[in-house]
């Protein structure tokens, strides 16, 4: 590759990351997203594991809408369901 052809690749990808979601809240002073790395290792630290389910649509809506309701995340949310579930399955 020619060295304009360089020059154009190295400056298309410095517009790209300006025109980053991150970039432009970093600029404004809102706080930057998290990346996924980071993320693992704050979730490794909690002591928290990834466990994927696969749940059937009408299920997950209305999980959704009372996360919503309730005010908290879909992760709290579904903890605090099987915690339950599992405590009444004891009984």
């Amino acid at each position: 590759m020619k060295k304009t052809g360089m020059a154009k690749s190295d400056a298309k990808k410095l517009m790209g990351k300006m025109a980053a979601p991150g970039a432009a809240g970093f600029a404004k002073g809102e706080p930057t997203a998290i990346d996924r790395r980071e993320q693992r290792k704050r979730d490794q630290a909690l002591g928290l594991v990834p466990f994927a389910v696969k749940l059937d649509s009408e299920l997950v809506q209305q999980l959704q809408a009372l996360a919503k309701e309730r005010g908290v995340e879909l992760n709290e949310l579904v903890a605090d369901v099987l915690t339950k579930g599992l405590i009444a399955g004891r009984m």
